[in-house]
């Protein structure tokens, strides 16, 4: 693991493993998908609010530009590139993350991505399929069961990353699907982890602007049509999906347990025009 950085300014000098003698009160938060779109922002809000944030993902060099960024706002970052999908990947971070740390206070499950048929017939349909589940669904199961040791009882939070097209099929339908599992297990891990006083929630974004899901994917006419079926009549932005992740993270959010909270501008792609 990299050094951790010193914050110019604020006369931060760097974290102590909190299991030892004589730990600092840092609360640590980790970051799947931590280098774009709302797993940045919600890296730079978490970190704004006093975590010492770890930016997890796949290309180091989003994930470092990222932890420039939350650095020069004063606040601590490190950066641990790991495919979240592959269980010996997540198994090593995890095993990483105790020693330097010791315990975890927040988990944000953000990675993921739809996969495309890469061919015609059917073993190409079930690859994409496989493929779309492993990267949503399974790398939020793999990463939430290697930390759960190492979740702080009656102060954990586990928050995830899902879609409204769980609920509007306004996605292609193996993503649809995939984040649709999510819910279901989410309820189910919830129950399970109650107990300790830890939290486990789902944050759907609707259409949000500035993620890699969206930008150069969405042509004019389909912008168009996305944006009449939402209340608002405007995108999304990262920052406020990480509001309400940076909610159900804090200890305020602690009653809040087993739920899918919509940030969607009121989306709806039933909805009719006003009369």
């Amino acid at each position: 693991m990299e050094a951790f950085a010193h914050a110019g300014g604020t006369g931060w000098v760097g974290i102590m493993n909190p299991s030892s003698e004589g730990a600092l009160s840092v609360r640590v938060a980790v970051i799947t998908g931590g280098g774009t779109g709302i797993g940045a922002a919600s890296a730079r809000r978490l970190a704004a609010e006093g975590c010492h944030v770890v930016l997890v993902g796949r290309r180091r060099d989003v994930l470092d530009a990222t932890a420039v960024d939350v650095r020069a706002g004063g606040s601590a970052a490190t950066v641990l590139p790991a495919d979240v999908s592959d269980p010996d990947a997540v198994q090593a971070l995890a095993d990483e993350l105790a020693r330097e740390f010791g315990s975890i206070d927040v988990l944000v499950n953000n990675a993921g991505a739809p996969a495309s048929p890469e061919g015609v017939g059917l073993r190409a349909l079930s690859e994409a399929w496989l493929t779309t589940y492993q990267v949503n669904t399974v790398s939020a199961v793999l990463m939430t069961t290697a930390l759960e040791p190492y979740l702080r009882d009656g102060a954990g939070r586990v928050v995830v990353v899902g879609s409204r097209a769980a609920a509007t099929g306004a996605a292609t339908a193996s993503y649809t699907a995939a984040k649709a599992a999510l819910e279901g297990w989410v309820r189910a891990t919830a129950a399970r982890l109650g107990p300790r006083g830890i939290t486990v929630n789902v944050v759907a974004p609707g259409f949000t602007e500035d993620t890699e899901l969206t930008v150069g994917r969405i042509s004019t006419e389909r912008r168009a049509k996305i944006l009449a079926s939402v209340t608002l009549g405007r995108p999304g932005r990262p920052d406020e999906i990480a509001a309400a992740i940076a909610f159900l993270a804090a200890p305020d959010g602690g009653y809040v347990t087993g739920e899918v909270i919509a940030v969607d501008g009121g989306y709806s792609p039933w909805r009719g025009p006003s009369t």
